[in-house]
């Protein structure tokens, strides 16, 4: 993939750099509903439109942007359903909650499992996030594996700087005395 006119991610060797969208956002469209569908839940016409709108998120979404992208769908779709549906997918595993450094205050965000795990890097002046899939970051889980005898499941990794725009905004004057 090339980080050209549409902001897609780009891929060298083993690895993947997002440019502020997520990797993995057009890697099984429908994954959701199926994982849910295999597990024999039921889905009614809310819980698909959140489902829908999670697995299309080219961004990580909060509760109230989902609230929000659903209800220009379904004026019906209540807060309700999307807390117990986010809740429903993180205990099948299926979903992952992230404070993302706190850039934007203590609120948290969703985004689904993509097919390998991912390190987010957060500029901590602007807010904008990129995602990175690397091989050092898998050989790094098989050693973590080996050196506690601990099958990882689940990884995840917050890094914060400062992104190019925002670095010489951020150098403060060095302290001389």
């Amino acid at each position: 993939m090339d980080s050209g006119a549409g902001g897609r991610a780009r891929e060298n060797d083993h690895r993947r750099v997002s440019s502020g969208e997520r990797l993995n956002v057009y890697a099984e469209p429908g994954k959701l509903r199926t994982a849910l569908a295999r597990r024999g839940v039921r889905l009614t016409r809310q819980r698909r439109i959140l489902l829908d709108i999670m697995d299309q998120a080219e961004e990580h979404l909060t509760a109230d942007s989902i609230l929000e992208r659903a209800q220009k769908i379904d004026p019906r779709v209540h807060r309700v359903t999307v807390y117990r549906t986010l809740e429903m997918l993180k205990s099948h595993g299926l979903l992952d909650e992230l404070d993302l450094l706190h850039i934007h205050g203590h609120r948290h965000y969703y985004e689904s499992h993509g097919p390998r795990d991912h390190i987010h890097v957060a500029c901590l002046r602007c807010g904008k996030v990129r995602e990175v899939e690397s091989e050092l970051f898998e050989q790094l889980k098989r050693q973590v594996e080996r050196d506690t005898g601990i099958g990882i499941t689940v990884a995840r990794v917050e890094i914060g700087g400062y992104c190019e725009n925002c670095r010489p905004k951020a150098v403060a004057p060095r302290n001389t005395s």
